[in-house]
């Protein structure tokens, strides 16, 4: 089965091609960075306008790459949400006339799916599986008994994982985009300072991170207030070390509670190298599995991967296939 998948939720433009649920033929991304870099993070109008001058290109450059053509093609995919409604109607609206233009079967895919079956891109995960979703925009943990089997047992209350590493390196500093280099950075300094673990102990699966985002921001301002001399990459190792214990406390309980046998973490900031760590350290009673580094940001490749196991279980959606800025699993 050869699937055309599209990708255009937030500031990446991606067209894969994959096969049988498992292999990526091609998978073109074109990331709006360096035009964001500027304005210190995405603007919606902006990066809609981005995505229609390279999703021609994305395409075409797809399928070459894949070595097929539209007649190999089974099955047309796209990301339906969530995200921003402009980026994702642009990839919509592409993948539409693709499919209308060559009579292909249209199927919508839940970005946070993508991300999860990142993991399992020439990979088997075993049942039930744990999906731990740190992103940009979510932070979920997700129990799976087989595939397409969605359970959220819980989420943030406020920032997002990557959301918050975004908004922490502001504060100290670190210029756009700021997780990659925050973690860079902190690879460099100790965790001398003691910040808060936000609902470490609480008896559900939600996480909170704005509390964190606020006590590191008094941190900074009082220790300049006071001219106490202090190093960025030791705060962000605090700061670290602070979000990853929550991470590896709550996900350590859901895997006793729910009988886990695979842990998979994934979105963007399963790329964070503490996180890696002290996850694959502290997780002993389940097989943990992260994406490779490139397929954690968003891409078109694992819109391809879910969309199989969609299609496998009968699920096919229509021209009528509309954008949704929130869409749960």
């Amino acid at each position: 089965m050869y699937i055309l998948s599209f990708e255009s939720s937030c500031d990446e433009t991606s067209v894969a091609v994959t096969k049988d649920g498992k292999y990526v033929l091609s998978n073109e991304v074109l990331s709006q960075i360096d035009i964001f870099k500027e304005y210190g993070g995405v603007v919606p109008e902006i990066s809609s306008r981005e995505h229609v001058k390279g999703i021609t290109y994305a395409y075409l450059s797809a399928l070459k790459n894949a070595n097929l053509t539209m007649d190999d093609i089974d099955y047309v995919a796209v990301t339906e949400g969530p995200g921003l409604i402009g980026s994702l109607l642009t990839g919509i609206n592409a993948a539409k006339i693709v499919a209308l233009n060559y009579n292909k079967p249209l199927v919508g895919v839940n970005h946070l799916s993508g991300h999860i079956y990142a993991a399992m891109i020439e990979h088997d995960v075993l049942f039930p599986c744990l999906a731990l979703v740190i992103s940009g925009g979510h932070t979920e943990l997700v129990v799976m008994k087989n595939h397409y089997d969605f359970n959220r047992i819980g989420s943030t209350k406020d920032d997002a994982v990557g959301e918050v590493f975004d908004k922490v390196a502001r504060i100290i500093g670190i210029p756009y985009p700021g997780g990659p280099l925050l973690d860079k950075i902190g690879k460099e300094g100790e965790p001398l300072y003691n910040l808060p673990r936000p609902v470490l102990h609480s008896n559900d699966y939600s996480f909170s991170f704005s509390g964190l985002k606020s006590a590191t921001l008094n941190l900074v301002e009082n220790l300049e207030k006071t001219n106490t001399k202090y190093e960025i990459k030791d705060i962000a190792r605090s700061f670290e070390e602070a979000v990853v214990e929550v991470l590896l406390e709550k996900t350590k309980k859901a895997v006793k509670e729910f009988g886990i046998k695979e842990v998979v973490v994934v979105g963007g900031s399963a790329a964070n190298s503490v996180i890696r760590k002290t996850l694959t350290e502290g997780i002993k009673d389940a097989i943990i599995t992260f994406p490779a580094m490139k397929y954690c940001g968003d891409n078109a490749a694992m819109i391809g991967i879910s969309a199989y196991y969609k299609i496998k279980k009968g699920e096919i959606d229509d021209i009528s296939l509309s954008p949704k800025s929130r869409l749960d699993l």
